[in-house]
């Protein structure tokens, strides 16, 4: 026996249609900063490795996170790609400032 299918109940012209990659549901307008940024949550199947810059930290290949850039008309070089939990703290954080060994913590 076949395993079940869950069906919605719609008419089948709905899986007939190529999703958008940028849908509207996925791209959205947020303030950061005293100004709007478009922001993108993606599934990360790019198969690249980027630095978030709430934290610091890499982002591997195949891991889900947000990309943000200015509403202004930037271009592609203004991307940011950020984790979600970085984007949705972003306000309550500092930048993430690296020291020496030696240097003082003041």
């Amino acid at each position: 026996m076949s395993p079940r299918r869950n069906r919605t109940g719609g008419s089948d012209d709905r899986r007939s249609e190529a999703p958008t990659p940028f849908g509207g549901s996925l791209r959205r307008v947020e303030s950061y900063g005293g100004e709007d940024w478009v922001v993108q949550t993606v599934a990360g199947q790019a198969g690249r490795f980027y630095r978030c810059p709430g934290c610091d930290q890499e982002i591997p290949p195949g891991v889900g996170h947000v990309v943000a850039w200015p509403d202004h008309g930037a271009g592609v070089e203004d991307r940011r790609h950020w984790h979600r939990a970085c984007w949705g703290a972003r306000e309550r954080r500092t930048t993430a400032v690296q020291r020496g060994r030696n240097a003082p913590r003041y």
